[in-house]
């Protein structure tokens, strides 16, 4: 059983329907047993930096994450869910991240901010992602300290990290279940890691 989390805000019936599709099994919760009780967790996320780990700390819910990624059980981070595993962000100065990575979120500096729409991800090393057109909609984006985690990068008056991956940690600053086939395509081969 696959638990999406529920901090308040995020894509949650987009991310479900994308599984529906797929026939996989999936609850919306954030109940700490049922995501320790998991078998994948997902962490979708929409809005800011600071009012998703408010929402995660208010429902009691960072450490049965921490626990559960650490339990090398696989773990997808999309859009926020993403940035929100790295230590801090610009977006919301003295707020604390998981901290699962080292590294923070910075602002785009140049361009049309958010970045909203398709654009391409390319592929830094074998992984389940491939080079192929994904749907954004971000101002922000990680710098990890390990460059090794980094698995694809996106231009956008240069290059960004798009997607990262350590372990059982995979995560993406696009959103899967709002980029059509390749989305739909891209989560199917995570369900078979």
């Amino acid at each position: 059983m696959i638990a999406i989390l529920d901090y308040g805000a995020g894509n949650l019936k987009s991310v479900k329907n994308a599984l529906d599709c797929l026939n996989v099994d999936s609850i919306i919760t954030d109940n700490p047993g049922d995501i320790l009780k998991a078998d994948k967790l997902i962490l979708p996320g929409d809005g800011s930096f600071g009012y998703m780990m408010e929402n995660l700390e208010k429902k009691c819910i960072v450490k049965p994450i921490k626990d559960f990624i650490k339990s090398n059980k696989p773990f997808l981070g999309i859009c926020l869910g993403l940035q929100g595993l790295f230590e801090e962000s610009e977006e919301s100065p003295n707020v604390k991240g998981l901290s699962i990575f080292k590294g923070k979120v910075v602002k785009f500096r140049k361009g049309k901010i958010p970045q909203i729409g398709w654009n391409k991800i390319v592929s830094k090393k074998k992984s389940i992602f491939k080079d192929t057109y994904m749907y954004f909609v971000n101002s922000y984006y990680v710098i990890p300290e390990d460059d090794s985690i980094i698995t694809t990068t996106t231009d956008y008056n240069g290059n960004f990290v798009s997607a990262i991956n350590s372990d059982n940690v995979t995560a993406m600053q696009f959103h899967p279940e709002k980029s059509g086939k390749a989305g739909i395509e891209l989560i199917k081969r995570w369900l078979k890691c």
